[in-house]
């Protein structure tokens, strides 16, 4: 691998960070974050691109939490080291407590890089406090810097007021979020709902990029019974089994109801919550304190005595091996108010273990990826109970689990984060200029099914745009937003495009000095006569089931529906005086977007922007959110894999090969000058 190697540094400032074993639960900030940072660091020092990582962390002295984290450097494995800031406070401090240590940090932030002989090529701020450290040391340094956030606290505070603290951490969150120069999300929710919720315009220098999993090893089942024979009257039951800290924003006492209600649920299996260390029922903070105290309580109040283990200790090889039994015959439950993203999913996941997890936040699209589990609200403990019985009795579930657990352990790998996010970190160092030049032509193409579908034709494509981007300004018109249609041009290691076209026409992201920027020209354009509010309002009497929350745009509102329901919702529009323009596809998706807006209406501002004819434009797609452009523009292109929805169009050229390749076999007949891309596909 060609080009300079980069020194990486991390920033997280909380929780007991230090070279694995980790103990997770060990203090209330000891959790996924830890385990996020690790593993990104272990994969990004076996790259060969990659020379030196350091993580950065806060020094103190508590020989209860471990001497190791009053040590100044600490190696975690050949090239990759833990750093630690000293300030005047030496004792161990919770994130709250944290907060009013951060000027101190960052002067030692400072001053640890102003005596480096080599400072870091790219800082990597996890939480809002860090990122004061990273913004600090780019202004000072010039340092590129990235932001994770793993939990917002906008997020949290829901409709309610926050207190001081978490308005003052949510200033902190903000700001990272408008100046990083860019943001590594983990989830769609996050990267698409969350965090713009701060900046909407931030979602260009946003990239979704799912987190790996040290895949847990092959775990010992029979031990794993004996741990539990103590607590347990019938110890071969099926587990529910829940891992997670104890604190009160991951509902374990929600799950603990849930279980205690239902006569079926006792009956069939056994519960097992892990819920951090501690060496009693008191003495690890006031929060995870009342938790336990919460849970034991409900033990008692349900005679549930013999069918609830809660062990107070555990480690590593205690987690694989009730990952393994769970496999056997039980279930995994996250039953948070909101998990950001859901890092333990994943492990049971990869361990086969099927899940039943919160739909508020990252789980929704982590479920969606696997194609097994349960989503609930976690505030309906009836709903809970009955989508756990639905797994343990589902006859399916084991091979269910197990076609998850190998998506699960593809999707979701280190290797393949740090490759996407080296490359996001090389384009922050290149800061390749875009230079607008004299274009004679723009080429318009949807994504999924037109240039994906094929590695080989996609492979082609990208000959095809290295040789034309000259005089050729390539955009992707797509239904997908922003965020995810970069996730899979990536995936799919097709080119970047001059012109981002997304939300099915809805919004155009052109690049600046600092990424994507929305177009804001057209975005006032659409806006006139648009009323998503009265829409929305105008269509709830048609129980309509909407797409997710991060499916859900500014300018555009998505449901699930068949053809006719399609047809009530254009009739209902008209009838209530609500210009909108009903975009349906693929036989279930609907999309209202303003009635200026499509992908026609975007390519033909963009073209009348370059000074471009109608004619100079070419266009190709594959599905019913193509048709406004594929009928608008006469020189339109349909691979042979085409929707049969677009069957009756007139005046198209359609191909005979399929994905990429039939776009490029279109380009070959309506272009000045044909490329000869598809010898290698002949």
């Amino acid at each position: 691998m060609g080009g300079p190697t980069l020194k990486i540094m991390h920033i997280a400032l909380g929780g007991c960070l230090r070279p694995p074993p980790v103990a997770y639960g060990l203090t209330e900030d000891t959790g996924g974050h830890i385990a996020y940072i690790l593993g990104a660091a272990l994969a990004q020092i076996a790259r060969p691109d990659i020379s030196a990582v350091e993580i950065v962390t806060r020094a103190f002295d508590d020989p209860k939490l471990g001497t190791c984290h009053a040590l100044p450097r600490e190696q975690v494995v050949s090239g990759c080291d833990i750093v630690r800031l000293r300030t005047a406070r030496s004792d161990y401090l919770a994130k709250e407590d944290l907060e009013a240590e951060i000027p101190a940090l960052t002067v030692a932030f400072l001053s640890l890089l102003d005596g480096m002989e080599r400072r870091p090529d790219i800082l990597h701020a996890h939480f809002g406090d860090a990122a004061v450290l990273a913004r600090a040391a780019s202004e000072k340094f010039g340092i590129p810097w990235l932001y994770s956030s793993h939990s917002l606290a906008l997020d949290k505070a829901g409709c309610g007021s926050p207190g001081p603290g978490a308005a003052r951490r949510i200033d902190r969150e903000r700001l990272a979020v408008c100046e990083a120069d860019a943001i590594v999300a983990s989830s769609r929710d996050e990267a698409e709902r969350q965090l713009p919720a701060y900046d909407y315009g931030a979602e260009g220098r946003i990239h979704h990029v799912g987190p790996g999993v040290m895949t847990p090893r092959k775990g010992d089942r029979a031990k794993t019974r004996r741990l539990l024979e103590p607590f347990l009257r019938d110890p071969s039951k099926p587990v529910i089994l829940a891992i997670a800290r104890p604190i009160g924003k991951k509902n374990l006492a929600g799950l603990m109801r849930a279980y205690a209600k239902s006569r079926r649920l006792r009956e069939k299996a056994n519960l097992v919550i892990v819920a951090g260390l501690r060496e009693g029922l008191t003495g690890s903070g006031t929060e995870p304190d009342r938790v336990v105290s919460d849970l034991f309580d409900l033990v008692d109040r349900n005679d549930l005595w013999g069918r609830v283990a809660l062990p107070r200790w555990h480690d590593a090889e205690d987690v694989t091996n009730l990952y393994a039994l769970a496999a056997a015959d039980g279930v995994f439950v996250n039953p948070a108010w909101h998990e950001p993203f859901g890092l333990t999913i994943i492990e049971a996941a990869q361990a086969d273990v099927p899940v039943v997890a919160t739909c508020n936040g990252g789980p929704s699209d982590i479920l969606r990826t696997l194609g097994y589990g349960e989503l609930v609200h976690p505030d309906d403990e009836a709903e809970m109970s009955a989508a756990i019985l639905r797994v343990l009795e589902d006859p399916t579930r084991m091979a269910r689990a197990r076609a998850a657990g190998r998506i699960a352990r593809q999707q979701y790998d280190w290797a393949g984060w740090a490759k996407r996010v080296t490359t996001i970190c090389h384009g922050l160092l290149e800061k390749r200029p875009r230079v607008a030049s004299i274009r004679r032509e723009l080429v318009a193409c949807d994504i999924d099914g037109t240039l994906t579908g094929s590695r080989a034709g996609a492979a082609r494509f990208g000959d095809w745009r290295s040789q034309t981007i000259g005089d050729t300004l390539f955009c992707v018109a797509t239904g997908r937003s922003v965020v995810d249609a970069r996730r899979v041009l990536a995936d799919w290691s097709l080119p970047d495009p001059d012109v981002f076209i997304t939300s099915v026409g809805s919004e155009i992201w052109r690049w600046s000095s600092r990424g994507l920027e929305l177009c804001n020209n057209y975005a006032a354009i659409i806006s006139e006569g648009w009323d998503r509010g009265s829409i929305e309002a105008a269509l709830q009497p048609l129980g309509l089931r909407p797409q997710p929350a991060y499916d859900q745009r500014r300018w555009k509102l998505s449901y699930y529906c068949g053809a006719v329901d399609a047809r009530q919702v254009r009739e209902t529009l008209f009838d209530a005086g609500l210009p909108a323009r009903v975009v349906h596809s693929h036989e279930r998706l609907l999309d209202i977007l303003p009635a200026q807006a499509g992908k026609a209406a975007a390519v033909r501002f963009e073209a009348g922007r370059l000074g471009l004819a109608l004619g100079d434009c070419i266009v190709a797609g594959d599905s019913g959110n193509d048709r406004d452009m594929l009928e608008e523009f006469r020189r339109a292109i349909l691979p042979a894999n085409a929707a049969t929805e677009l069957d009756d169009l007139a005046d198209v050229y359609r191909s005979e090969r399929d994905h990429a390749d039939g776009v490029l076999d279109g380009l070959a007949m309506l272009t000045r000058e044909p490329p000869g891309f598809l010898m290698a596909a002949e």
